[in-house]
């Protein structure tokens, strides 16, 4: 049922949204130089690795930079900052749910370097499941990019008071996890995004 959930919203999202998704990757485009799309290997379905779509957020090579991004990084392009405050950069991921690397609910996919962080009973856990565009966590953490860039050391900050929390988070949803919960996720996500464009 969650897989046929998947697939039907993101497909009908898709169809739906090509007009905006259309706008959007132009405005990208004529924002800065280089291509509309970001792609980057994240740690998917039982560990294997996969290439996440987004919207380009920062300027072209910008991404050789720290792993974490705080509000105000100066990579960050002006259509970018706009994308990344409503979330409108993660649409492109509708399409990795409609191929099968990731799922509307599930717990977000970390690269590489932070996941090999995790202990081995966690990881083995959280990658037992497909990879999600939203998650409890990530509404916990929707405005984590300012929570960052409070901190002196922003990737030190990621991965001793950030990670800590959205693995637990991550772990309850693994137990918990029903069909009716992530309805009610997607619902919590839709809020506070919808809250954000106040």
């Amino acid at each position: 049922m969650k897989r046929a959930l998947d697939v039907a919203v993101s497909l009908i999202a898709l169809l739906l949204l090509w007009p905006l998704l259309l706008a959007l990757a132009l405005a990208v485009r004529l924002d800065s130089a280089g291509p509309a799309l970001f792609r980057q290997e994240r740690v998917g379905l039982h560990g294997r690795p996969f290439r996440i779509h987004k919207f380009r957020t920062m300027r072209a090579g910008g991404a050789a930079g720290p792993l974490v991004t705080a509000g105000g990084d100066a990579r960050i392009t002006r259509v970018g900052r706009v994308l990344r405050r409503h979330k409108l950069d993660e649409l492109p991921q509708l399409w990795d749910v409609l191929r099968g690397a990731m799922s509307l609910v599930g717990p977000r996919p970390e690269v590489p370097h932070f996941m090999a962080l995790y202990p081995d009973e966690a990881r083995r856990a959280i990658l037992s499941l497909r990879p999600g565009i939203t998650d409890p966590a990530s509404i916990a953490f929707s405005d984590e990019e300012a929570l960052l860039a409070a901190a002196p050391d922003p990737e030190r900050a990621y991965v001793e008071t950030v990670m800590p929390l959205k693995q637990r988070m991550y772990l309850d949803y693994v137990r918990q996890r029903s069909l009716g919960g992530d309805l009610r996720i997607l619902l919590r996500t839709a809020a506070v995004l919808l809250g954000r464009g106040a």
